[in-house]
């Protein structure tokens, strides 16, 4: 593992334990992060982490001069229109076997999606400035594009491991296991969307659309539902490494 690796995951996980760790602190204690506002301002450095993470490593390591070429470097979004289409298509092959198999329940209006997706940028969207933008490129110098998205699916399942702990978090009471298949679906996805454009910003929406829709349509926690579209995923998402490897559609 590259040094640059090295220095992403002890700068994330610090940061995200020093967040999480006082919510988890204040949760065993019977605080509730519904109904203890001030708990969000560790919360949201927790969830954070990946994205202080990723810049103090960049800077750390010299591959980037300050922050404007670091958020030029997230925010690539010139790409052309099929490149859009694809995050699309993915987010749908993603949300509908689950809605379909597990069954789900309505949550805000459709429309509310507009406003979401640009609120989920520090609600998980920003993640990708560290997993997609340093560690996946990363592992893939070294190791197979398999290899690789296994690796940081494992990781980033880890990394959310607290969340399922602290009183007043979605994840809090779900089935942590079927959450790692969710992961390790979405974790392809998000790696055949880098391969194939190049690019963090359409992770980044993916991210951002795929945790709005999740707030739209509640789907019900059951395994086979995440098991479906952790496969389906899977298999488009080599499907579409190998088509862009040889077309090249999306640059």
């Amino acid at each position: 593992m590259s040094k640059l690796c090295k220095n992403y995951l002890s700068f994330t996980f610090l940061i995200m334990l020093i967040g999480w760790g006082l919510c988890l602190l204040c949760s065993f204690n019977g605080n509730s992060l519904n109904e203890n506002k001030w708990m969000f301002v560790p919360y949201l450095l927790g969830g954070l982490s990946p994205t202080i993470g990723s810049y103090l490593s960049l800077k750390r390591n010299n591959e980037v001069n300050d922050m404007k070429e670091w958020l030029k470097n997230i925010f690539d979004y010139r790409h052309n229109i099929l490149s859009y289409i694809l995050v699309v298509v993915l987010v749908l092959i993603y949300i509908l076997p689950r809605c379909i198999i597990s069954g789900y329940e309505n949550g805000a209006p459709v429309f509310a999606v507009i406003f979401m997706i640009p609120m989920m940028l520090f609600g998980g969207g920003l993640e990708e400035a560290g997993w997609r933008y340093i560690f996946q490129p990363e592992l893939e110098k070294k190791y197979s594009f398999t290899v690789s998205t296994v690796i940081v699916s494992v990781i980033w399942w880890l990394w959310h491991l607290p969340l399922f702990h602290i009183l007043g978090t979605a994840q809090y009471g779900q089935n942590y296991f079927a959450f790692g298949l969710n992961v390790l679906g979405l974790s392809f996805a998000l790696a055949s969307i880098r391969k194939s454009t190049g690019s963090v910003w359409l992770c980044v929406l993916f991210h951002c659309m795929i945790n709005s829709l999740s707030g739209i349509y509640i789907i019900h926690d059951n395994i086979w539902g995440n098991v479906t579209a952790a496969a389906v995923l899977i298999i488009c998402s080599y499907a579409l490494v190998k088509i862009n490897g040889r077309k090249k559609i999306f640059h």
